[in-house]
């Protein structure tokens, strides 16, 4: 009992103070989503244009949540959701609008968000099951994807003269 107890305040004390939670829904790769605690669950709003992705997270499904440390960035915990979706206009919507509203960086419409979000975009409630994740072995880095944008060419010769060279006065 006491042990559930200390779980349950781990999962909601990291949750609330790490600004990214990593979820890896049904069938899909892990990913970063931009959150809001709010009565013992994650909030998470998406899949509208513009919005995060929420692809494999369905209503009624599970999904596995990962927390990050807000300072140094390693796991803190892993738990264990269940997937609710939340009909725009009721109690709850409105509470986790209110919420997430404030932690929306760069909306492109401001004040008029929540009525996009309502018509375009769905909310998820990720409600801890009590189950904690067990942790994983190992860093779990994955290489970069390929890109054109990345090269490997030689440094010019003259770059490192450019950089260190002393000023004259």
């Amino acid at each position: 009992m006491t042990q559930t107890l200390l779980d349950q305040a781990l999962v909601e004390e990291a949750t609330k103070k790490s600004g990214l939670i990593w979820v890896r829904g049904t069938g899909v790769a892990e990913r970063a989503l931009w959150h809001v605690w709010l009565d013992g669950a994650a909030y998470v709003v998406g899949d509208g244009p513009g919005e995060q992705p929420l692809e494999g997270l369905t209503d009624g499904g599970t999904a596995a949540v990962t927390v990050r440390s807000k300072d140094k960035g390693g796991r803190l915990v892993a738990w264990t959701a269940t997937v609710s979706e939340i009909p725009p206009g009721t109690p709850a919507w409105d509470a986790a609008v209110a919420e997430l509203k404030g932690k929306r960086l760069n909306a492109p419409d401001g004040e008029a968000m929540p009525a996009r979000w309502a018509a375009q975009c769905r909310l998820l409630s990720l409600t801890p099951t009590g189950a904690l994740g067990a942790a994983p072995e190992g860093s779990l880095a994955r290489p970069p994807v390929p890109s054109p944008a990345t090269t490997r060419h030689a440094v010019p010769a003259a770059l490192p003269s450019l950089l260190f060279r002393r000023k004259r006065r």
